[in-house]
């Protein structure tokens, strides 16, 4: 019987199943993310605990991370918010520890990108991006079923927002850019903002339509200029419908009907949608990249 493990890595916790897809999933287990090297051994024992043959590991990590194969940093962190992830090899010590199993690594937000593919909200798809939005926010852009990759991976979290200091001041809480998306309308950015943090403001809180329209800026710039067939969105903050509802209003105000098929107010309601897979897509996304990995 097939059966892979896949192991997704966030900023605040690693969540890591087996299975081959949302039909044949065990219980999710879940380690706490903390310095690189006690989560990876927490990891490493984790996987070697699994009885039974397996028959490829996926990867789903947040990055920046380096997930061309053919380059000497393979698996290893580029700069990092996270503090103490820059650099460290995230692959080395997997792969010395299963070194026969088959293994792939991409972004979390591509094994998203590739579990809402495969069974959620882009089946049918040649194009499509998938936004998260919560402790981070990233990017992935599917090309007829592969995530792009070039000189690193999208880092679209990290792209310049026009912001009206009048409304608000807020200059951002990202350590390597002012002004950044990532860091005006992440979950630490909202804290950061406010005081609060996102689960505790209200839902009327003038915040979300501030950070709605701070993604609405980036969902412009995505059907602009990767044109995908649809933008899905996840995350904590990108699900919140006070958010989605301002993101895909300035959408349309900034499109201005330059596109055609998004003339109309009512066509985001559809080219914006919510990712169906909630919390299980990164784990999912994780054991489809285990399924490319053992194939022959």
């Amino acid at each position: 019987m097939t059966r892979f493990i896949g192991i997704e890595i966030g900023g605040t916790k690693v969540n890591i199943a087996t299975g081959t897809g949302p039909d044949d999933l065990s219980p999710t287990l879940r380690i706490a993310t903390r310095d690189p090297q006690a989560t990876m051994s927490d990891v490493i024992a984790a996987v070697k605990n699994i009885s039974g043959p397996i028959d490829g590991i996926g990867i789903a990590s947040f990055g920046p991370i380096e997930v061309s194969t053919g380059r000497e940093t393979f698996g290893h962190f580029r700069k990092t918010p996270k503090p103490g992830w820059s650099h460290f090899d995230l692959m080395g010590p997997l792969m010395a520890a299963f070194p026969t199993i088959p293994m792939a690594l991409d972004t979390d937000v591509n094994g998203a990108a590739l579990g809402e593919a495969r069974w959620g909200a882009a089946r049918g798809l040649n194009s499509f991006a998938y936004t998260t939005v919560g402790t981070g926010i990233g990017v992935g852009v599917i090309s007829h079923d592969r995530p792009i990759h070039g000189l690193l991976h999208p880092e679209a979290g990290h792209v310049p927002i026009r912001r009206d200091p009048a409304r608000d001041p807020f200059e951002g809480a990202c350590p390597f850019h002012t002004g950044c998306l990532e860091g005006l309308a992440s979950g630490p950015a909202i804290k950061a903002r406010t005081g609060i943090a996102g689960e505790d403001l209200s839902p009327d809180d003038p915040v979300w339509a501030l950070v709605g329209g701070y993604l609405g800026q980036m969902f412009y710039s995505l059907a602009l200029i990767a044109s995908p067939q649809r933008i899905l969105v996840g995350g904590s903050v990108g699900l919140n419908a006070q958010v989605l509802s301002a993101a895909r209003d300035e959408a349309f105000r900034l499109m201005n009907g330059y596109l055609e098929a998004l003339d109309e107010r009512a066509a985001f309601d559809s080219y914006i949608q919510p990712a169906q897979l909630g919390d299980k897509a990164g784990v999912l996304g994780a054991l489809v990249l285990a399924a490319r990995a053992a194939r022959p």
